[in-house]
């Protein structure tokens, strides 16, 4: 991509900026819209958004983690409790 002049509002039409950078003016007219709905609606409070693959990707590998982590802290805690009563008894 071409470095861009300092863009003076109304300077270049769309189709003009379109050309220059290579892409379709739908295209251009997509992400318009779609950046415009986002602020209305961050405006508005609604921070909610759709996660990347990559983002899902490592929510669900901190999950597995936590998981892992929850399931040795029960087992030792379970450990604990039987030899405290010392006859190794599951007394829950």
């Amino acid at each position: 991509m071409r470095p861009c002049p300092p863009l003076v509002r109304g300077q270049w039409s769309n189709a003009e900026l379109c050309r220059r950078e290579g892409i379709a003016q739908s295209l251009y007219y997509s992400w318009s819209k779609e950046f415009l709905e986002a602020g209305k609606k961050r405006l508005a409070g609604d921070t909610a958004r759709e996660a990347t693959s990559n983002e899902v990707k490592s929510l669900r590998r901190e999950s597995r983690d936590l998981k892992e982590v929850v399931a040795e802290q029960a087992l030792e805690l379970r450990l604990l409790k039987k030899s405290m009563l010392g006859d190794g008894g599951d007394d829950e």
